[in-house]
């Protein structure tokens, strides 16, 4: 049997994944390898014919993967939650934000706010609208390229606020995390993993599946700004 699976997934879990390889691999035997990019980046990948036998991703990319039969049907599973967190560039005044007043100030006094492509992004630019600060902050908004973390635009002096996953700017130089979003402003994103209907070992990446989403992942989730889904 072919010990080496294959994957593709989104950068909010590179790191992730890449520890709990470490230790399925060493518990297992089993050499798990991830090829990760931007979520929309990687999703054009597998509709372009990317093989693989793993793909980890946001939970509404990998179901649209699912139903055009690109994900075998029954196989996806969800792994992990993540939050999305502000950020401010080290050295810099960090905002308080334990309520959505003081969020609304820290958008306001912002002069350039990050975000990212993908769900985050998505959930982000939607909060700004429910918050009635699309008109004030349109010219302020700068969102970064696919595999780009927000987090670098504040090291580059770009932005002055950015919004992301946690585990995407918990270990970017020069980048203070403030903490997660307030209250009903809270941003979660569910990350769910599926066999490739290209794989061709879909049994022994559905055990591996399951190793990822099992309890012995669990302290590498929360180490990576991560929980277990469903606890």
């Amino acid at each position: 049997m072919n010990r080496e699976i294959s994957g593709l997934s989104s950068m909010a879990t590179r790191p992730l994944l890449a520890e709990t390889a470490e230790c399925i691999r060493l518990a297992h035997g089993i050499r798990l390898r991830f090829d990760s990019a931007g979520g929309v980046e990687i999703a054009r990948r597998i509709r372009e014919g990317a093989e693989a036998d793993l793909v980890v991703l946001a939970e509404g990319a990998l179901a649209a993967l699912e139903k055009e039969g690109l994900v075998l049907g029954g196989t996806v599973r969800p792994l992990w939650v993540s939050q999305v967190v502000a950020a401010v560039p080290a050295g810099t005044p960090v905002p308080v934000l334990s309520s959505e007043t003081e969020l609304r100030a820290a958008l306001l006094s912002a002069k350039k706010v990050a975000y990212s492509t993908g769900p985050s992004g998505t959930a982000l630019v939607d909060l700004i609208a429910r918050l009635g600060l699309n008109d004030v902050l349109a010219d302020r908004l700068v969102q970064t390229p696919p595999g780009v973390p927000a987090g670098a635009l504040l090291s580059s002096g770009q932005a002055d606020l950015a919004f992301q996953q946690h585990s995407e700017l918990m270990d970017l130089p020069d980048v203070v995390i403030v903490g997660p979003l307030p209250g009903e402003t809270a941003i979660d994103s569910l990350f769910s993993g599926g066999v490739m209907a290209s794989s061709n070992q879909p049994n022994h990446a559905s055990e591996v599946l399951d190793l990822l989403g099992s309890s012995e992942t669990a302290a590498v989730a929360r180490a990576r700004g991560m929980r277990m889904a469903g606890g």
